[in-house]
């Protein structure tokens, strides 16, 4: 089978996560996959550097055009040495809060209260799932903090909210919310037309500063067991990840994922199929392209920034 390149890579991206969802992606997309010069600049990275997401945020933190593909195209090559650079020291990390409306149906249903601890947790703010509000349609749970809102089918809708107790992550690069350069890359990951999402950044990362999460910067296996036994005895132990692993080598991801399956407590997974494998999943639902999966179960697809899931696994948890 042949190997994926830089530019079947940034098809895929605007076919099965931009189309529909960012008009402005889709189309730089689909003109970096064409345009041998820029793909030629890319392959002097790290594959793992190449991605679209990683791209075209650093583009957009330095100030550079993304509503245009040929003024986009125009600035990557005279600020290559900047783009460069950037694309070696940073990672997508983009801190998605509406993902916590993917987590709640299984957090809320665990016996309380819960120790969270994410995986690749970037700035720690999915870490707070009992501080947002949440709209699955018409049903709503919770009264403050941002507003989540995710298109549900077939989900065992939350009534309440989780009892979280104690909330830590790893990561190799964790940020600061309080650090105004920290919270500029949270921003310039975000896509141009999401508005939305932006103001649910700046609501969350409020809500963080107040009450900082203890952020460990390590490896996820290395440093896993020992923060996982860390938590509290008298706790839910939690441990989650959501579009992380795809940045993680075969084998480290491999090693991982016994070792997360064999933690007391559970094991929460929202990650691409063709990142995290399971067998015998049904069809492929429409724009949905991440799996739900519990404790090595899959439960939904589920939308890439959380906007929605279509559940598929047993009704009740």
């Amino acid at each position: 089978m042949r190997a994926m390149t830089a530019a079947d890579w940034y098809d895929d991206f605007a076919e099965r996560q931009a189309r529909g969802v960012s008009l402005t992606y889709e189309r730089l997309a689909r003109s970096v996959a064409r345009d041998n010069g820029l793909l030629a600049l890319l392959d002097t990275v790290p594959l793992p550097k190449r991605q679209p997401n990683l791209l075209f945020g650093v583009v957009r933190l330095l100030g550079g055009p993304v509503h245009s593909p040929t003024a986009f195209a125009a600035f990557v090559r005279s600020h290559w040495p900047s783009v460069q650079r950037e694309l070696l020291t940073r990672a997508t990390q983009t801190n998605e809060v509406n993902r916590c409306a993917l987590l709640l149906p299984i957090l809320a249903a665990l016996p309380q209260p819960l120790a969270l601890l994410e995986v690749g947790c970037s700035a720690g703010l999915n870490l707070y799932p009992d501080r947002y509000s949440y709209a699955y349609g018409p049903h709503r749970v919770g009264t403050s903090g941002p507003l989540l809102t995710c298109e549900a089918s077939g989900v065992p809708l939350p009534t309440s909210l989780p009892t979280v107790v104690w909330r830590a992550g790893i990561d190799l690069n964790p940020l600061d919310v309080t650090k105004p350069a920290d919270l500029a890359w949270l921003d310039a990951l975000i896509w141009p037309e999401h508005d939305h999402r932006r103001t649910r950044l700046r609501e969350a990362a409020a809500i963080a500063a107040a009450d900082p999460p203890d952020l460990v910067r390590g490896d996820l296996v290395d440093h896993l067991p020992g923060l996982a036994w860390s938590a509290p005895r008298d706790a839910t132990l939690v441990v989650f990840h959501t579009s992380v692993l795809y940045q993680v080598p075969d084998e480290t991801r491999r090693r991982f994922t016994s070792l997360a399956g064999s933690l007391p407590g559970h094991w929460i997974a929202v990650e691409d199929p063709e990142v995290l494998v399971y067998p015998d999943l049904p069809p492929f639902p429409g724009k949905h392209k991440n799996v739900l999966a519990l404790d090595g179960k899959p439960l939904a697809w589920t939308a890439g920034h959380g906007e929605g899931m279509t559940w598929f696994g047993a009704p009740t948890l």
